[in-house]
Protein backbone atom coordinates (compact mmCIF):
# COMPACT_ATOMS: atom_id res chain seq x y z
CA UNK A 1 0.00 0.00 0.00
CA UNK A 2 2.71 2.64 0.43
CA UNK A 3 4.68 1.27 -2.19
CA UNK A 4 1.15 2.36 -4.15
CA UNK A 5 0.94 5.62 -2.78
CA UNK A 6 4.54 6.62 -3.42
CA UNK A 7 4.06 5.51 -7.52
CA UNK A 8 1.02 7.11 -7.35
CA UNK A 9 2.68 10.21 -6.15
CA UNK A 10 5.87 10.05 -8.11
CA UNK A 11 3.88 9.69 -10.83
CA UNK A 12 1.77 12.73 -9.82
CA UNK A 13 5.01 14.87 -9.27
CA UNK A 14 6.26 13.80 -12.64
CA UNK A 15 3.00 14.80 -14.52
CA UNK A 16 3.38 17.94 -12.17
CA UNK A 17 7.09 18.59 -13.67
CA UNK A 18 6.18 17.87 -17.15
CA UNK A 19 2.94 20.11 -16.69
CA UNK A 20 5.26 23.15 -15.60
CA UNK A 21 8.45 22.23 -18.19
CA UNK A 22 5.76 22.49 -21.13
CA UNK A 23 4.05 25.26 -19.82
CA UNK A 24 7.51 27.25 -19.20
CA UNK A 25 8.74 25.98 -22.70
CA UNK A 26 5.23 27.82 -23.90
CA UNK A 27 5.97 31.01 -22.33
CA UNK A 28 9.95 30.97 -23.30
CA UNK A 29 8.27 30.65 -26.88
CA UNK A 30 6.06 33.01 -26.81
CA UNK A 31 9.04 35.68 -25.18
CA UNK A 32 10.95 35.04 -28.00
CA UNK A 33 8.39 35.45 -30.68
CA UNK A 34 7.77 38.97 -29.16
CA UNK A 35 11.62 39.63 -29.02
CA UNK A 36 11.71 39.02 -32.40
CA UNK A 37 9.36 41.22 -33.20
CA UNK A 38 10.79 43.64 -31.35
CA UNK A 39 13.65 42.90 -33.19
CA UNK A 40 12.43 43.72 -36.29
CA UNK A 41 10.73 46.91 -35.76
CA UNK A 42 14.18 47.66 -34.11
CA UNK A 43 15.73 46.80 -37.42
CA UNK A 44 12.90 48.76 -39.95
CA UNK A 45 13.84 51.74 -37.72
CA UNK A 46 17.34 51.87 -38.51
CA UNK A 47 16.92 50.82 -41.66
CA UNK A 48 14.89 54.46 -41.69
CA UNK A 49 17.39 56.59 -40.07
CA UNK A 50 20.36 55.16 -41.77
CA UNK A 51 18.04 56.61 -45.34
CA UNK A 52 17.67 59.94 -43.15
CA UNK A 53 21.54 59.95 -42.64
CA UNK A 54 22.57 59.04 -46.10
CA UNK A 55 20.26 62.34 -46.84
CA UNK A 56 21.37 64.79 -44.47
CA UNK A 57 25.15 63.99 -45.62
CA UNK A 58 24.14 64.14 -49.06
CA UNK A 59 22.55 67.70 -48.02
CA UNK A 60 25.85 68.65 -45.90
CA UNK A 61 28.02 67.81 -48.90
CA UNK A 62 26.24 70.05 -51.33
CA UNK A 63 26.24 72.72 -48.74
CA UNK A 64 29.99 72.66 -48.43
CA UNK A 65 30.12 72.58 -52.38
CA UNK A 66 28.12 75.73 -52.59
CA UNK A 67 30.25 77.33 -49.40
CA UNK A 68 33.32 76.67 -51.16
CA UNK A 69 32.22 77.84 -54.78
CA UNK A 70 31.07 81.06 -52.46
CA UNK A 71 34.41 81.36 -50.60
CA UNK A 72 36.17 81.00 -54.35
CA UNK A 73 33.89 83.88 -55.62
CA UNK A 74 34.68 86.34 -52.70
CA UNK A 75 38.35 85.67 -52.99
CA UNK A 76 38.27 86.78 -56.71
CA UNK A 77 36.11 89.45 -56.25
CA UNK A 78 38.28 90.98 -53.28
CA UNK A 79 41.26 90.46 -55.90
CA UNK A 80 39.19 92.32 -58.45
CA UNK A 81 38.58 95.13 -56.50
CA UNK A 82 42.49 95.62 -55.38
CA UNK A 83 43.47 95.46 -58.61
CA UNK A 84 41.20 98.08 -59.73
CA UNK A 85 41.90 99.75 -56.33
CA UNK A 86 45.57 100.50 -57.87
CA UNK A 87 44.75 100.70 -61.75
CA UNK A 88 42.23 103.57 -61.79
CA UNK A 89 44.45 106.68 -61.14
CA UNK A 90 41.79 108.33 -59.60
CA UNK A 91 40.48 106.28 -56.92
CA UNK A 92 44.06 106.87 -56.23
CA UNK A 93 43.58 110.12 -55.78
CA UNK A 94 40.65 109.71 -54.20
CA UNK A 95 41.89 107.03 -51.80
CA UNK A 96 45.01 109.50 -51.21
CA UNK A 97 42.62 112.80 -50.07
CA UNK A 98 40.33 110.13 -47.88
CA UNK A 99 43.65 109.45 -45.94
CA UNK A 100 44.81 112.90 -45.73
CA UNK A 101 41.53 113.61 -44.20
CA UNK A 102 41.47 111.38 -42.02
CA UNK A 103 44.84 112.57 -40.61
CA UNK A 104 43.52 115.96 -39.88
CA UNK A 105 45.15 117.82 -43.03
CA UNK A 106 43.12 121.40 -43.87
CA UNK A 107 41.10 121.80 -47.50
CA UNK A 108 43.76 123.77 -49.26
CA UNK A 109 46.43 121.22 -48.80
CA UNK A 110 44.33 118.68 -49.64
CA UNK A 111 42.89 120.71 -53.14
CA UNK A 112 47.16 121.44 -53.69
CA UNK A 113 48.17 117.58 -52.72
CA UNK A 114 45.03 115.54 -54.53
CA UNK A 115 44.15 117.92 -57.52
CA UNK A 116 40.57 118.00 -56.44
CA UNK A 117 38.31 120.50 -56.90
CA UNK A 118 37.29 122.68 -54.34
CA UNK A 119 33.67 121.45 -53.84
CA UNK A 120 34.76 117.79 -53.65
CA UNK A 121 37.48 118.08 -51.28
CA UNK A 122 34.91 119.94 -49.09
CA UNK A 123 32.57 117.31 -49.33
CA UNK A 124 35.26 114.45 -48.79
CA UNK A 125 36.06 116.47 -45.76
CA UNK A 126 32.08 116.73 -44.76
CA UNK A 127 31.47 113.10 -44.83
CA UNK A 128 34.94 112.09 -43.18
CA UNK A 129 33.20 114.58 -40.06
CA UNK A 130 30.01 112.81 -40.59
CA UNK A 131 31.28 109.54 -39.74
CA UNK A 132 33.26 110.60 -36.62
Amino acid sequence: MIFEVLVLLNLAISFFAFYMIFKGKKNYQLLIEKKDQELTALTQQMTILRSEIEEVRGGLLSIGKRILKLEHTTKELIENQQELKFVDPDSKMYSRAVKMVELGADLDEIIKECELPRAEAELLISLHQQKN
